[in-house]
């Protein structure tokens, strides 16, 4: 439909220029009166001449009418289409969606928006957080434009596709396509343009887990290695499997878990726990502490003192979460 828009325009110039340059050869008018008759003439809106036509301009605007009238219908009815098919619709919410992620930062982009990365997708929008989908099917792009989501159309491995989706100002990106190949080269592409950028790769293959690493991934799921040791751990432990289900998903409980990192500038760097009396101000337990020379402490005490840079695991509210964050 494009072209077909495209064609029409050349067209309706084509007659124009024809007859602009017939009326200035043939009646010797300068270019303003030979455009102006030019347009009403194939407006065919009834205006009298410029000057009185020569015989040869007679004839000259008899064919000028003619074909205006036939290039004038079929650009009418290729713009009717246009506005039926609902491409204009398509291309003002486009722009919009375009302006809406170029004022993003620090937000998620995942590619492919298969079985797992509907999972993903799903997951990112129960938790409000702004995330951007790369995908190439166009029935998976609609699927997710139906439900509000920001969406990039085109190669996840192309450096204009991740840039559409501002990889350079993006907190993370998430590589949920089908082959560990193709996961590969989107990761190689956004850690070329964004070094800093946290990747999380899906992997089919245990294998490819060192090389998707080596490639710049941060972190490398393998959805049938993570779901046997799931059905496992249900097995042998199947309430601590559902309380852990329950606190980091947080459908159905008010408490979840979550990291949070301390920042320089923080009133609590160089505090202990215990000084910092983060249960009794912010109400959450801290279960865990990465310390900032990559050491985990799964069990810290009261004593432990916590650094800029340390990664906190801990166990509260959205809201008390997000009240140790803004201190943190």
């Amino acid at each position: 439909m494009t072209k077909r828009l495209g064609i029409a325009g050349v067209a309706l110039l084509v007659v124009l220029t024809i007859g602009t340059v017939g009326y200035v050869l043939i009646e010797g008018w300068n270019l303003r009166e030979a455009l102006y008759m030019t347009v009403i003439t194939a407006a065919t809106v009834g205006f009298r001449e410029v000057h009185p036509l020569s015989p040869a301009g007679q004839v000259f605007t008899m064919g000028l009418v003619i074909t205006s009238v036939g290039v004038l219908g079929f650009s009418l009815g290729v713009f009717v289409d246009f506005i039926a098919e609902g491409r204009l619709r398509k291309i003002l919410e486009g722009r919009r969606m375009t302006r809406t992620i170029e004022g993003l930062s620090n937000h998620y982009i995942l590619v492919g928006l298969g079985r797992v990365g509907a999972v993903v997708a799903e997951s990112l929008a129960h938790d409000n957080a702004p995330f951007v989908i790369i995908e190439r099917d166009e029935d998976a792009l609609e699927r997710a434009r139906e439900r509000g989501w920001l969406t990039v159309a085109g190669d996840a491995a192309e450096e204009r596709t991740l840039i559409n989706a501002g990889v350079e100002r993006a907190a993370s990106l998430i590589a949920a396509l089908n082959t560990d190949g193709a996961n590969m080269f989107v990761t190689v592409t956004a850690k070329n343009l964004n070094p800093k950028l946290f990747v999380v790769c899906r992997s089919e293959h245990e294998a490819s887990e060192s090389a998707l690493l080596t490639a710049g991934a941060d972190r490398v799921i393998t959805p049938n290695v993570i779901g046997g040791r799931r059905m496992a751990n249900f097995a042998l432990r199947p309430f601590v499997s559902d309380y852990l289900d329950l606190v980091t998903d947080g459908r159905e409980v008010e408490f979840r878990l979550q990291d949070v990192e301390l920042r320089k500038g923080s009133p609590l760097v160089g505090k202990s726990i215990r000084e910092a009396a983060v249960r009794d101000r912010y109400g959450t337990y801290i279960l865990a502490v990465r310390h900032p020379d990559g050491t985990v402490d799964t069990n810290p005490s009261m004593d432990t003192v916590m650094l800029a840079g340390a990664v906190l695991v801990v166990l509260g509210t959205p809201q008390q979460i997000d009240a140790l964050a803004r201190a943190l």
